[in-house]
């Protein structure tokens, strides 16, 4: 008998560890630490870079660029707009900065949670500009980058055009409402609307050579968006 209760407790306690870990689905726990560091130290911070594995492997490449330039970054691999902008007030607005670069789209688009709605992907993205914009913090909308097709996601096609797509709508909409959009795609990708050949390993994520080319265009674009010359 006391060794089914035992059991039967064993079995309770792992399944309330895998809810515990299915419930956090935008990887909350991610950086709390150390959003918790900054708030409480009350650090000023300059940029938030929200974003997917691109923005958490730019970090990872080339940390300097963020820490000389007072810019965070929060990006988290795999994950799609809804899940960011789940996370955005931990991970953005309750940092206070000044502001924020939004890039998001890749992996919807992936289907890494789903089938792919361009509309609900807008949405996201839209959403979290709003929020931002609501709480003082200005934004730059980043272009999704380019991509022909997903080593892990073969069978999607016409990548290429969707992200063109979705890249015209934020351009579009980032204007209409006199944000700034940041156009990394136009200058990485080659002519069937890939990335060119020698910025990236697998034709999604940048290397070194890759983040070289972004990291002009968006510290010129976040100059001119906080007035700086």
């Amino acid at each position: 008998m006391k060794l089914s209760i035992f059991l039967a407790i064993g079995l309770f306690l792992s399944e309330l560890v895998s809810a515990q870990s299915a419930v956090d689905f935008a990887n909350l726990a991610k950086y709390r630490d150390d959003n918790s560091a900054i708030v409480n130290t009350k650090k000023k911070v300059d940029v938030v870079f929200m974003g997917n594995s691109i923005t958490e492997g730019w970090v990872k490449s080339h940390s300097e660029f963020f820490s000389e330039n007072n810019y965070v970054g929060r990006g988290i691999s795999g994950q799609t707009s809804s899940q960011m902008l789940l996370r955005f007030q931990n991970d953005v607005v309750a940092l206070k900065p000044r502001l924020v670069v939004i890039n998001a789209g890749t992996n919807d688009i992936a289907e890494n949670a789903g089938a792919y709605n361009p509309d609900f992907t807008f949405n996201n993205i839209k959403a979290m500009a709003d929020i931002a914009r609501s709480n003082g913090i200005k934004v730059i909308i980043a272009s999704v980058l380019p991509a022909a097709s997903f080593p892990w996601r073969k069978e999607i096609t016409d990548v290429a055009q969707k992200v063109d797509a979705l890249n015209s709508k934020l351009k579009q909409y980032s204007h209409s409402h006199k944000l700034a959009f940041t156009d990394y795609n136009t200058v990485m990708r080659n002519e069937k609307g890939g990335m060119r050949e020698g910025l990236s390993s697998d034709g999604i994520h940048p290397n070194s050579a890759g983040y070289a080319i972004m990291e002009p265009i968006i510290k010129n674009a976040v100059h001119q968006a906080l007035g700086r010359k």
